[in-house]
């Protein structure tokens, strides 16, 4: 039972720090006193632990953020390699053409002290060319020039954000790790019948697991079979946020470790799977469909069929079999 600490008072008002277009927030909680019963105190750290699930959501989305930012570096960083090479390129044409030009001045000089007129018509004629030539190639060598300093600067910028949005990140990260930790101290206080009952309000009392043959038989297709047999092969691993197996799992890194098992590469993020695929109504739902939950979503999990889903349900719990029907379903996806 909780009576001395008080979940709710640690985390009224509490934000982590915001940086670089990566931003994890924690809402506050209502205030209020410090729990004197055992039901308030269970009601506060389920209230918490909901709370955890939001913020994880919210860890996943700036890293998917993150790893945005970096591809773009990459990718400025390559653009500006090629910019670099192409005005290189040029360096061979620059040596030729001052050469030529020193050539052809001392030509002219020796011409324009003789006696033939032609000839120095000729030499005229010719310095007239290297020079038209010289100014196209000077126009293109400087377009080149101006290519790659754009391109190096945005090159630069990108690799700077990049960088600083995944410094706060790792800073959010621990902070994240913090709170978790107080969570399940807090968790841990609390007797085994208020612990069942937190668990259950956020994310369904466990069931017995199907069998994974019949289940597999029953998918609409042997990928989709493979997923689910995946998945259900993991029940019993324990929570570990920020985990994608194979020892241990958050909800996203569980779908997205089932559907590595059929070559398709999800992003480790609940609201980003949440918008794969198509859309599948309740009634259709079929064994490999990925269900999600909450507004924004924040949880995700694998149906397997006769009302069921597998996922990695909350902070210190392991991954288990529930109804799909609980707290909070907004919707499924079908990815396969």
């Amino acid at each position: 039972m909780l009576r001395t600490r008080t979940t709710r008072r640690r985390w009224a008002g509490a934000a982590l720090a915001v940086g670089a277009a990566v931003a994890v927030v924690l809402g506050p909680t209502p205030a209020g006193a410090t729990p004197d019963t055992a039901d308030e105190a269970a009601r506060l750290v389920a209230e918490t632990g909901q709370q955890l699930t939001d913020l994880d959501e919210q860890v996943h989305q700036a890293e998917v953020t993150v790893a945005e930012q970096q591809a773009t570096a990459t990718a400025a960083a390559g653009t500006a390699a090629e910019a670099e090479a192409a005005l290189a390129a040029y360096e061979p044409q620059l040596r030729a053409l001052a050469q030529s030009s020193q050539t052809s001045r001392s030509r002219m000089a020796a011409f324009l002290t003789g006696d033939s007129a032609a000839d120095v018509i000729q030499q005229m004629t010719t310095l007239d060319l290297i020079a038209d030539h010289t100014e196209g190639l000077i126009a293109e060598v400087s377009a080149a020039q101006r290519a790659a300093d754009e391109a190096r600067a945005a090159a630069d910028q990108a690799e700077a954000q990049a960088q600083a949005s995944l410094a706060t990140l790792r800073e959010q990260r621990a902070e994240v790790q913090r709170r978790i930790d107080e969570y399940e101290a807090d968790f841990a206080r609390l007797s085994a019948a208020e612990q069942a009952a937190v668990t259950a309000t956020l994310a369904g009392p466990a069931l017995p697991a199907p069998s994974t043959a019949a289940v597999v038989a029953a998918a609409p297709s042997e990928a989709a079979g493979t997923v689910v047999a995946t998945a259900l092969g993991q029940v019993g691993d324990p929570y570990v946020w920020g985990a994608s197996g194979p020892n241990g799992f958050d909800c996203s890194g569980l779908t997205q470790y089932a559907y590595a098992a059929v070559g398709v590469s999800l992003p480790h993020s609940s609201g980003a799977q949440s918008r794969l695929g198509v859309a599948i109504p309740r009634a259709q739902l079929q064994p490999g469909d990925v269900v999600y939950f909450y507004s924004p979503v924040s949880h995700v999990g694998i149906y397997v069929g006769n009302g069921m889903m597998v996922h990695a349900r909350t902070f210190g719990q392991p991954v288990a079999v529930t109804t799909v029907d609980m707290r909070g379903y907004a919707g499924a996806r079908r990815i396969l």
